[in-house]
């Protein structure tokens, strides 16, 4: 049985700057105070101890080489860093720092707020100078960083915990692309160009494809009995996760046959997603639909998408980064009525139980006149209940070279619609726009989806520091 791979804490190395003619305990202070944020944010941290420099803090040559090896020798565990300037802080010595520990990962810069009724030499912060100095440093020095909402913020208001909150999922995102290894099951349905991607581009960005032929899945399974143990194990998985009651035993144990072939290709490559050619070989030489199976991996935090689509699978596994929750892959499929600003998301379904208002497993109602009804069991059908959603699409750019995006937030909405499948109604702000642009920039007819407001960090993984050029609609 593959498992949810256990999420460890998002981890900081952590910089404290300090300048000599400003106050040093501020630092100290400062130092002890971001410690306690990070650590009931759950959030663990990477720093210099209060001993190893004046403060804890980095501001000479030589602090910045001890803060770097530390980090150095925590480079598999960091995946950001937070610069926090408790004073104006040496802006060499924070460039320096991140010169010489050479992570490459997200860096957040914070800057304390000064208190107006403590402006005295002794009490005076001037952060909010000195985080424009380092800045421009880092600019110099041509690191990537991420600035808080606001340019001075208190370190235990609720503006930097959400700071925090939107970076700690930016580092997830970026850490989790930078060695991603994804599966490819079968061939991508033959009137499908639009799931067409360059593997190679993809792969200089740090994200490798593994590729399985439907006729090894479909042999490895015949070899499986409903006597095995990984079977039964399956069968009992599949009617704990959805009513399978009435349906018939022999298309349910093809089922679990194919789960545990899936699962047990992906523990031997250590993949992370799939995206499965879920029709129509699969119906007509195997006799099932694998929507149910793909529905529970997702539901597990291992995303599987339709239709072999291997950019929507990286969307979707970016969104369950960044989140924490399921992600689906969905139609941008009609519009509602004459609301500019609504549609309908559709899909036969595969989503994750999560998404629903409630589930059923059904027989595919659009291949089940070409296949036979019989030979397409297996989808899981509902509503997708009313949600605040961030929606994302990647696309591999081959004639410029490059990987392009785009990403969002909407809701889910309670507009009456009856129709079969996974669906639901959708608001969009200024949806006609994003539909111009999706048509003119050539991205397709799938988007990515999870139930959480994470497209800033989104944004800011992909176009800040994977390099890829991102549009994020609603942010103009």
């Amino acid at each position: 049985m593959i498992q949810q791979r256990a999420r460890r804490k998002t981890t900081l190395g952590v910089i404290i700057g300090n300048r000599g003619f400003f106050p040093g305990h501020l630092s100290q202070s400062g130092r002890a105070e971001i410690v306690r944020i990070l650590a009931e944010e759950g959030l663990e941290a990477v720093i210099l101890e209060e001993s190893a420099t004046e403060y804890g803090a980095v501001m000479t040559l030589d602090e910045a080489h001890k803060c770097a090896e530390l980090f150095k020798a925590n480079r598999d565990r960091i995946d950001g860093i937070l610069v926090s300037l408790p004073n104006f802080g040496e802006e060499k010595g924070v460039a320096n720092t991140l010169r010489f520990a050479e992570l490459n990962v997200p860096v957040l810069v914070h800057a304390f707020d000064d208190d107006i009724q403590a402006m005295g030499i002794q009490h005076r912060r001037d952060s909010f100078c000195g985080k424009m100095s380092v800045c421009n440093n880092l600019r110099q020095y041509g690191i990537p960083f991420t600035l808080t909402e606001k340019h001075t913020v208190n370190p235990d208001s609720e503006s930097f915990r959400n700071d925090l909150r939107k970076f700690a999922g930016t580092c997830r995102v970026v850490s989790s692309l930078k060695n991603a290894r994804l599966g490819s099951i079968g061939a991508r349905p033959a009137s499908f160009n639009t799931v067409r991607y360059s593997e190679k581009l993809l792969e200089r960005s740090g994200i490798s494809i593994e590729t399985l032929d439907l006729s090894e899945v479909f042999g490895r399974a015949g070899k499986k009995k409903e006597s095995d143990a990984a079977v039964k194990r399956k069968l009992e998985e599949i009617a704990a996760y959805v009513n399978t009651k009435g349906f018939p035993q022999d298309n349910l144990v093809r089922m679990a046959t194919l789960g545990v072939v899936i699962e047990e290709w992906m523990a031997e490559n250590e993949l992370a997603g799939t995206a499965i050619q879920c029709w129509t070989s699969m119906e007509e030489y195997f006799g099932i639909v694998p929507c149910t199976i793909m529905s529970m991996l997702s539901s597990q935090l291992i995303p599987s998408a339709c239709e072999v689509d291997i950019t929507g699978l990286v969307s979707m596994y970016a969104l369950q980064q960044a989140s924490g929750k399921p992600s689906a892959l969905l139609d941008w499929n009609n519009n509602y009525g004459d609301n500019p600003d609504k549609g309908v998301v559709f899909h036969c379904s595969n989503l994750p139980k999560e998404m629903f208002e409630e589930i059923r497993m059904d027989y595919h109602e659009i291949l089940s006149g070409t296949v036979g009804k019989e030979r397409t069991l297996g989808t899981i059908q509902g509503r997708i209940k009313p949600s605040a959603f961030t929606y994302c699409g990647i696309a591999t750019d081959d004639v410029n070279g490059e990987i392009i995006s785009y990403v969002g937030e909407a809701a889910f909405t309670k507009d009456p619609l009856k129709t079969f499948g996974g669906y639901g109604v959708i608001q969009v702000p200024r949806f006609q726009k994003l539909l111009r642009y999706l048509c003119e920039s050539g991205f397709e007819h799938h988007v990515a989806s999870t139930m959480s407001t994470v497209a800033e960090s989104v944004e800011e993984a992909f176009g800040k520091y994977k390099g890829w050029r991102t549009y994020r609609h609603g942010a103009e």
